[in-house]
């Protein structure tokens, strides 16, 4: 039986699959094989329809149906195909759907085939139709309509959905959260393979946000709840306003689920009650980490965390960690620290912070313990955009060429981070940049002075059946102020290992003093370049190169020493990121002991 469509824009989509799902009466299918004839195989007309089939999924390789879940399959192919047809603009198509030669539509769903080898669809597209009128009134001032929707293009179901879309989106961006579509002309041809579409929109009044009620069990205040998430109450109604409240109390950690309900009446003249419906995640988590190098050896760490310790979503974050262990580039290291936030301190946007750590590292050219307390504010400008600012005390011992120092610095540490990459764990497209300048006042024991630090990545992929993402890295510190022998010795750089410069020996490059004495320098430029190669859905390769400069001026200047590595590495894709694993060599740079190295974790290295 042969089916198409009339004038009539959407009788076909009414149209349903009756087929039974009757268990009794099935009969264990087997491998069916399914052509798909009367349009160019390989086209996107093709590739569209096998992607919107039943019967494609259930004549898969390592598909094995019954024949009446075959049955049904392709009865509800007329329907979903047709829906596809119409997307793609074709109006008036002819689709015919048979199994071993037999129309299924003649196939009574209670007496299906014992046995099924092959399904045809059939499908005569006939002509693509375009827009013969295409008017949407009224629209709101500076609302982008799509080009395609428009007279001479092709009329697809989707292009007249995206249109209603942003029509009501651009009222809704206006204050005016009740439009919608109120009345649709939509008339097909077939003679000349024309639609004439004609929508009404009814904006409805502008509205001003009501009061954020809450919805859900939660230990979090309702206060605070109301607080974090800002809503400006008695304000113009605005998505993007009711999107970011949304934002503000998920980022909290403490909700496994937001959601901002509108009220389906106004109150008043123009108010828009809003109902907050959210659930508490769990209150505690815990968590660890690992990461090994051929020479660096292998470093641990674990996390506590509380999501609500005080009842008004403040996070408590205790975090320990030891590295260098079984390693072969100094001793081992030690750090605990632990952090303490409450969000929407002094407006929704705006959080508080407090940290105090002790570490100590044992490197091959210093060693230095030391204790940090600091407090400050972070300010968060935007879901890619933060900015930190904070008062700390720094007291410490270290030890290098220079002898030991013990020194207590005032620091005011100021960061900038932009994160505009799609996936912070595996960025395919998009850029990260980080600044930090940290002026510090000498109490004791050393100078006054500033020490900065920049990170700058780029990441652009290419090709989607194997894609290639490119990523560049680029590096940049230096201490201001103070001299060489002054500076405190964990502020100084040093360039070398998974960090830097893959291939090289872990902070192996620094400022040559001679007699086999060496020191950080106050000068760091870092540089890396990857191409990562998607070689299946799961697994990747990449191809590195790695620099790094250090030198004693205060900023590069060219004078000091470079190095540089590069490798090869494997990728396995992961639900909390990659697996990483690198194979590198020094390519230049002074001599080392070491010439190939491996480097073992999770993520990308940058």
């Amino acid at each position: 039986m042969a089916r198409s469509t009339t004038d009539s824009f959407f009788r076909g989509l009414r149209a349903a699959s009756t087929a039974a799902a009757i268990v009794w009466g099935s009969s264990v299918g087997h491998a069916a094989s399914l052509d798909v004839t009367g349009i160019e195989k390989g086209s996107d007309l093709y590739d569209a329809v096998l992607g919107g089939s039943l019967l494609r999924e259930q004549t898969a390789e390592d598909a094995t149906p019954s024949t009446q879940e075959l049955l049904a399959a392709a009865q509800a192919d007329y329907a979903r195909l047709l829906a596809v047809l119409y997307d793609q603009g074709y109006f008036a198509p002819v689709i015919k759907i048979t199994v071993d030669g037999v129309d299924v539509s003649s196939i009574a769903p209670v007496s299906p085939p014992k046995q099924i080898n092959k399904a045809v669809i059939n499908i005569q597209p006939g002509k693509k139709f375009s827009f013969a009128k295409a008017e949407i009134t009224p629209v709101a001032p500076g609302t982008e309509l799509p080009e395609g929707f428009a007279v001479g293009q092709p009329a697809r179901l989707g292009i007249l959905k995206d249109t209603v879309a942003k029509a009501i989106t651009g009222w809704r961006d206006q204050g005016h959260a009740k439009a919608a579509l109120t009345d649709q002309q939509l008339t097909a041809r077939a003679p000349d393979s024309t639609i004439s579409a004609t929508l009404r929109l009814d904006p409805g009044p502008r509205l001003r946000f009501g009061e954020l009620t809450v919805k859900g069990e939660s230990a979090v205040r309702r206060n605070r709840i109301n607080k974090i998430a800002g809503l400006p109450t008695g304000q113009v109604y605005s998505q993007e306003q009711l999107d970011l409240a949304a934002t503000r109390l998920r980022r909290t950690g403490a909700f496994s689920s937001v959601a901002m309900i509108e009220a389906d009446q106004i109150t008043a003249p123009d108010i828009l009650p809003i109902t907050a419906q959210i659930a508490d995640a769990p209150q505690r988590r815990f968590g660890f980490g690992a990461e090994l190098s051929s020479l660096e050896g292998l470093s641990v760490s674990s996390y506590w965390m509380h999501r609500n310790l005080l009842g008004g979503a403040e996070n408590l974050r205790v975090e320990g960690e030891i590295s260098g262990i079984g390693g072969s580039s100094g001793g081992t290291d030690y750090r605990l620290s632990t952090r303490f936030e409450r969000p929407a301190t002094f407006n929704a946007d705006t959080n508080f912070y407090a940290f105090a750590e002790i570490e100590q590292l044992d490197e091959e050219f210093y060693f230095s313990r030391q204790f940090d307390i600091e407090a400050g504010i972070e300010r968060i400008a935007s879901a890619e955009r933060t900015y930190t600012s904070g008062v700390g005390l720094r007291t410490a011992e270290t030890r290098d060429a220079f002898g030991t120092q013990n020194y207590t610095l005032l620091t005011l540490p100021l960061t900038a981070e932009h994160d505009y990459r799609d996936n912070r764990l595996d960025a395919k497209d998009g850029f990260y940049a980080k600044a930090s300048v940290t002026p510090f006042l000498a109490i004791s024991g050393s100078a006054n002075g500033v020490r900065s630090y920049v990170d700058l990545r780029g990441y652009k992929t290419f090709g989607t059946t194997r894609p290639v993402t490119f990523a560049l890295r680029g590096q940049l510190g230096s201490v201001y102020g103070p001299t060489l022998s002054q500076s405190p010795a964990d502020y100084l750089f040093y360039s070398g290992g998974g960090g830097s410069v893959r291939g090289q020996p872990y902070q192996t490059l620094g400022v040559d003093l001679g007699g086999g004495e060496t020191v950080g320098g106050r000068s760091f430029v870092g540089l890396s370049a990857e191409a990562r190669v998607a070689v299946r859905d799961k697994i990747g390769l990449v191809a590195f190169i790695d620099a790094g400069y250090i030198g004693s001026e205060q900023f590069f200047d060219g004078s000091g020493r470079w190095h540089s590595g590069a490798g090869l590495g494997l990728r396995y894709a992961t639900g909390i990121g990659p697996i990483r694993v690198d194979f590198a060599v020094p390519t230049s740079g002074p001599e080392t002991d070491e010439n190939f190295q491996v480097y073992i974790g999770i993520g990308q290295s940058f």
